[in-house]
């Protein structure tokens, strides 16, 4: 006789998922929230530039002035940085993230209100919501991901560039969307910020447990027993790590800045410069994709930092050389894929050359926070230079010279060694 199956509790409730497959799950929200996150981290500032001809009309101040709308947060960026530890003893570093996406949300849209206070006020609460977020991602990312970290920090870096190519490229259409009103076009970009809060949230409101417990929580930077920032001010391998930051966003801004203007110098259309810088976010994605993945399996390591300041020096003596309107498409294409390259670089060396969580956050605050700050001179000084020499001849000379010593800097900082540690 066949045996009659009993139906028992086990039949009528579905099977839990294993361990494993939760954890899955687990990563794969962490790090969509994480890239969502990213994605706000250049929209702010990238949204800006391609509105500040209305701003000056509607306003009625100097190009000048317009122009601080684009400075402002990069300075930011360096200054605000140094809070970040501070915040994230009183926050944790989940928390803080969640923080810091209101208030860049706040920021953005206290821009839409009808006042030139309110305009700059709100461009200096963006950058400092994202100075702080710039800190704390890394440090997330080697806690969450420790042993996905060329992945993750490959897919941070195209994030950070989707988010600027998607500012810079469709705030003009936004602008026209809403009849000519630039505070429309650049408030419509709240809206992903707000998205990027509410995403992460849950994870933003877990409790906050001490590293020493185990637990899967959020984690507080420092322990009792933690060297303090300052020493990392009298590390060769720390400010390594800040020389190829800050250099390399120093070349990056400036460029970002003065491009498209040596273009029209060069007798190419407004539109046309325009859709050339917006194009070189295109392979500088690809090559931030691709750096960090592959950086532990090339030897010598230095040679991809080699290779990104070749690619900027080709791209910059080809926009200079012969800055016509067929080639400028190769030159933008090798400095594109030189930035991006150079950008993934820095952030995972900030990664790389720390052995935890705690001082993956001491580095990127000291590398971001000094960068920054160095790098906001990028466009100053361009500009400078280009008004005493009446070309471009000089300006782009102290960019070679900035590349060299970013290349030594970048060399120094792949060697396979930790901050704090002898040798």
């Amino acid at each position: 006789m066949t045996a009659i199956h009993e139906p028992s509790d086990t039949d009528s409730v579905p099977a839990r998922p294993t361990p494993r497959r939760g954890a899955v799950l687990l990563g794969l929200y962490i790090g969509t929230g994480l890239l969502a996150i990213a994605l706000n981290l250049r929209i702010g500032v990238a949204s800006v530039g391609p509105v500040l001809v209305p701003i000056e009309e509607d306003l009625g101040v100097t190009s000048s002035v317009a122009g601080l709308l684009t400075t402002i947060p990069v300075f930011a960026f360096g200054a605000f940085a140094f809070l970040t530890p501070a915040l994230t003893r009183r926050f944790g570093l989940h928390r803080l993230l969640a923080v810091t996406m209101a208030a860049v949300a706040v920021g953005i849209a206290v821009r839409m209100l009808p006042s030139p206070i309110a305009l700059f006020g709100g461009t200096v609460l963006v950058g400092a919501g994202i100075a702080v977020a710039n800190v704390c991602m890394p440090a997330v990312i080697k806690q969450d991901f420790a042993h996905r970290v060329g992945l993750m920090m490959g897919l941070y870096s195209t994030a950070l560039f989707l988010g600027a190519a998607a500012g810079a490229a469709m705030t003009v259409p936004f602008l026209a969307a809403f009849g000519g009103s630039w505070r429309g076009a650049l408030g419509v970009w709240a809206i992903p910020a707000v998205v990027a809060l509410l995403l992460w949230l849950p994870r933003a409101l877990q409790p906050v447990v001490p590293p020493a417990s185990g637990g899967a929580g959020d984690a507080l930077i420092e322990s009792r027993n933690e060297p303090r920032f300052a020493a990392l001010l009298r590390d060769r391998v720390a400010w390594a790590v800040t020389g190829f930051m800050g250099l390399q966003s120093l070349s990056y801004y400036a460029a970002l800045t003065w491009i498209p203007t040596l273009l029209q110098d060069a007798g190419l259309s407004a539109s046309d410069a325009g859709l050339l810088l917006s194009y070189s976010s295109a392979p500088g994605i690809l090559a931030a994709l691709l750096a960090p993945v592959v950086l532990r399996r090339v030897r010598p390591r230095w040679l991809p930092v080699a290779i990104s300041a070749l690619l900027c020096a080709a791209g910059l003596l080809g926009l200079l050389l012969l800055p016509t309107a067929g080639a400028s498409w190769m030159w933008m294409t090798l400095l594109g894929l030189g930035q991006g390259a150079a950008i993934a670089l820095s952030l995972s060396y900030i990664v790389l050359r720390a052995p935890d969580a705690r001082h993956t956050a001491h580095l990127s605050t000291m590398a971001q926070g000094i960068g920054y700050l160095l790098a906001g001179f990028g466009p100053l000084g361009l500009g400078v230079l280009h008004a005493a020499a009446g070309g471009w001849v000089l300006p782009v000379v102290a960019l070679f010279v900035a590349l060299v010593v970013q290349t030594l800097c970048g060399a120094a900082a792949s060697r396979d060694r930790h901050v704090l540690t002898p040798g």
